[in-house]
């Protein structure tokens, strides 16, 4: 094995971490007969060779000695390594991603192109894995013939042939997931994939087979799922709830719609009928046909304990096992997120069946029921109030893991988790201990629930935010939790202030006043001026220039009620351009406080005229953004302010055009940009629709309606998210009805 591995030139080819000397180690490490070095090997290929999914030259490399890896039967854990090889040779490039050989990605293209032929190449080292000893290797094969593998005809009767015989559950799941994948990438065979998976769908198979060949149509053939697939789908989760009930391993051979799949092949008949509320809603087979027998479930094959080691590898893989541990039928979740991802926008039906998931006995199904939710609810707009309140619901469930996930997920909800309001009030008021969370490294922060509760924007919160503000050290994350109570929490910036005159001012200033300063923003506590600006003279070195700014947008804040920091602001302004080390941003921001506090546009004119000419596109944005603020008292800007228009930084131009509105009142020149930008650039809509909340454009009312009538996020990503998805998206639909209102009234 690994014939020739000394001859490559290691150290002249890189990976993501610099020369590939160290590759000819971890490839001998997979071979390795200690499962904790095969592990350590493994992670190495991820972390560097096949980093965050790039194809070096070192990677290249590899392939002809990870196939012969995967061929060798003495090999242990081969599995993980056909997923790799699936995961490198598994990037399609269409048409779109043809790039140019000038430019500088295309040598990353040209090395995905490579690696896909090279293992493409290789496939035919799949076909034998099917039928391997290793449950690890039968599990990953189907995926990696359905991704690579040239012949897809030949794949698909391997595949539904392996479908009559393999007695592990999971492995035959993976047999459907890779029909739906060759149907996803060979047009041609679609219809002959779906006419299996629909057959799948009303035979008298085990409910787990039935769920996973609904979920691949659900996927790949959206509108080949029957019209009452939300009671069918319920109907087999009650199913999988039930105790299975022994059969003949016969009973689960057959492969109904399934024709010759070689020589001598014959199809099998149906043996067992459709059992449960399923039956019905999805369909079966009502012919007499041969003896009958109740479906057995289809066996797991267990999963030999490993050794733990210290890699990002072995970390995920115990998170995976101990979420796993205790459940029945933890493989639901994947087939159901599969299921709710091919749903799409019918977000009616997904909120029916997680509603069902979460009514289940079974507590397993609620934890992946919780977590769907949220995915649902970060992508897609919809009515949440009875689903928010059976979330709430979990969290009085004695099973830890479920209330944590209940209240994670009502923590991204903010004000939408209000359905849930006494349900968190109760559970905050339960468990004292869970107020605050302690880190092995970094400070404390707010536990869920109540970190939840406050976001909901729940008064009940207040008085437990207090006591917390008692401890040594406070949770570090409070003061952003008081920018959804408002006035509600007005009595505890006392002790704010108190903490902010207590902080010593080193290097960890930012960290540790931050917070408490963005706390004293969201009240408008003006009296804690003395306090902020002792912490704007005090700012060190080290992340002053952040200090400062969060200072000055606390006294912005505060607006009149901070007079007497306009000295000291003052001085500031006469500072700049004479070593004070203000930045020009820092100077804008300066300005734009000076003229909240006082409303003289005299002396902070020049300053904001300055920061737009300047070169630094922090600094003209936050000038532009202060010459909004000022109005009409700003018009004097405006030939600067149109200047911006034509930026090459898109936020630029955005703040630019709100701005020169603002400031000139005609919305002529900045309409089309706003226009431009709210159409092709989705985050920019909320500032835009703070813009139109106010004022009026010819057009708006189209945008807004459109707006109000989309189904998805205007911030949604696959694959991604941010914490305050939802809460930015509620801000915009929010501000469209205000505008809408205000467009229908001007």
């Amino acid at each position: 094995m690994f014939g020739g591995i000394d001859e490559v030139d290691w150290a002249s080819l890189a990976h993501a971490y610099g020369p590939a000397d160290d590759v000819p180690h971890m490839l001998f490490g997979l071979a390795s007969a200690d499962p904790a070095e095969r592990e350590t090997a493994l992670d190495g290929m991820y972390g560097a060779v096949h980093h965050q999914g790039d194809v070096y030259d070192s990677t290249l490399a590899c392939i002809p000695f990870l196939i012969e890896l995967v061929a060798n039967p003495a090999v242990q854990d081969r599995g993980g390594i056909v997923e790799l090889l699936t995961s490198i040779g598994g990037i399609d490039l269409d048409g779109d991603d043809e790039l140019d050989p000038e430019d500088e990605e295309f040598e990353y293209a040209a090395n995905y192109a490579m690696a896909s032929s090279a293992v493409t190449a290789g496939a035919d080292v799949f076909l034998a894995l099917v039928d391997a000893e290793d449950r690890g290797v039968r599990l990953t094969a189907p995926l990696a013939l359905a991704t690579l593998h040239d012949d897809p005809e030949l794949v698909l009767g391997l595949l539904r042939e392996r479908l009559g015989v393999e007695p592990d559950a999971e492995v035959r799941f993976a047999c459907v997931e890779a029909a739906g994948r060759i149907a996803l990438r060979h047009q041609r065979l679609a219809p002959e994939v779906v006419e299996w998976l629909t057959g799948l769908t009303r035979a008298p198979y085990h409910p787990g087979l039935r769920l996973a060949a609904l979920a691949q149509l659900a996927r790949c053939a959206p509108d080949a799922l029957p019209a009452d697939v939300v009671p069918g789908v319920t109907g087999l989760l009650r199913e999988l709830r039930a105790e299975p009930v022994a059969a003949s391993p016969a009973a689960e051979s057959a492969d109904p719609g399934a024709e010759s799949v070689g020589p001598g092949a014959e199809r099998a008949a149906p043996v067992a009928e459709p059992v449960g509320p399923c039956a019905e809603s999805v369909g079966s087979c009502t012919e007499s046909v041969g003896s009958r027998a109740e479906p057995a479930a289809p066996a797991t094959e267990p999963v030999p304990e490993r050794p733990s080691t210290p890699t990002l590898l072995g970390r995920l893989r115990e998170m995976h096992e101990a979420d796993r541990a205790g459940r029945g039928a933890p493989w639901t979740a994947d087939l159901l997120r599969t299921l709710h991802s091919g749903l799409g926008d019918r977000v009616d039906d997904r909120i029916a069946l997680l509603a069902d998931q979460l009514c289940s006995p079974d507590w397993g199904q609620r934890i992946d029921a919780v977590r769907m939710s949220s995915g649902l609810l970060r992508t897609w707009r919809g009515a949440y109030d009875e689903l928010v309140g059976l979330i709430g619901e979990q969290l009085a469930d004695p099973e830890k893991r479920l209330a944590d996930a209940a209240a994670d997920a009502l923590g991204e909800l903010f004000g939408l988790a209000a359905p849930a309001a006494d349900a968190l009030a109760d559970r905050v008021a339960a468990d004292p201990g869970a107020w605050v969370r302690e880190w092995e490294s970094g400070p404390p922060t707010l536990g869920s629930a109540l970190a939840a509760l406050a976001r909901a924007g729940d008064r009940r919160a207040v008085p437990v935010l207090a006591r917390t503000l008692e401890r040594p050290e406070a949770p570090h994350d409070l003061g952003y939790a008081l920018d959804h109570l408002g006035a509600a929490a007005a009595s505890l910036a006392p002790a704010l202030r108190h903490r902010l005159g207590e902080i010593e001012l080193d290097e960890r200033l930012y960290d540790r006043a931050g917070p408490l300063l963005y706390g004293l923003t969201a009240l408008r506590a003006a009296d804690a001026v003395p306090e902020v600006l002792r912490v704007l003279r005090g700012a060190p070195d080290y992340r002053g220039e952040w200090v400062a700014e969060s200072a000055l947008r606390a006294l912005t804040a505060f607006g009149p009620g901070a007079r007497e920091a306009v000295p000291e602001l003052r001085e500031l302004l006469r500072c700049v351009g004479v070593g004070s080390g203000f930045s020009a941003s820092l100077a804008a921001r300066t300005a734009g406080a000076l003229w909240a506090i006082e409303g003289d546009a005299e002396p902070v004119l020049p300053v904001l005229r300055a920061a737009l000419s300047g070169t630094d596109s922090g600094a003209r944005r936050s000038a532009a953004r202060a010459l909004g603020a000022l109005g009409p008292a700003g018009g004097e800007a405006s030939g600067a302010l149109g200047d911006l228009l034509r930026s090459a930084e898109p936020w630029t131009r955005v703040d630019g055009a709100i701005a020169l509105w603002r400031v000139t009142g005609d919305h002529g020149r900045a309409w089309p940009v706003l226009l431009t930008a709210w159409e092709s650039l989705p985050n920019t809509r909320v500032p835009i629709a703070e813009c139109l909340a106010e004022l009026t454009a010819e057009g708006a009312e189209r945008i807004l309606r459109d707006e109000l009538a989309a189904v998805r996020r205007h911030n949604a990503i696959d694959g991604g998210y941010g914490s305050h998805d939802i809460f930015t998206d509620e801000k915009l639909l929010a501000l469209c009805r205000r505008a809408l209102t205000r467009e229908r009234t001007a």
